[in-house]
């Protein structure tokens, strides 16, 4: 129960310190798990719904980047930027097959 305990305080603790990168966490966990339910299951709204998640965590890290940037700033524009063009590939892939 203490292990539950622990990690159920440094969520609260992690989400007051930091409400947007905790959202963009929590945007990006939400996306894996849909993307993952889209390779089991292969039905379009998975897809959609996982890809658009990872549009709207990778826009709103390269904002949060420019207004306020972090001390590993380049690592985390590069991969948000990665993970964009990725997703946009993916919908343009989405497209075609449609």
């Amino acid at each position: 129960m203490r292990f539950w305990y622990f990690w159920f305080n440094s969520l609260i603790l992690s989400s007051q310190y930091n409400p947007p990168r905790f959202v963009e966490l929590l945007m990006l966990f939400l996306a894996i798990a849909m993307l993952a339910i889209a390779s089991i299951i292969p039905e379009t709204p998975y897809l959609i719904l996982g890809l658009s998640l990872v549009v709207g965590a990778s826009i709103s890290i390269l904002v949060r980047e420019a207004i306020a940037p972090s001390p590993q700033t380049r690592i985390t524009q590069v991969t948000a930027l990665l993970l964009l063009i990725i997703s946009l590939f993916g919908f343009a892939d989405l497209v075609q097959t449609l």
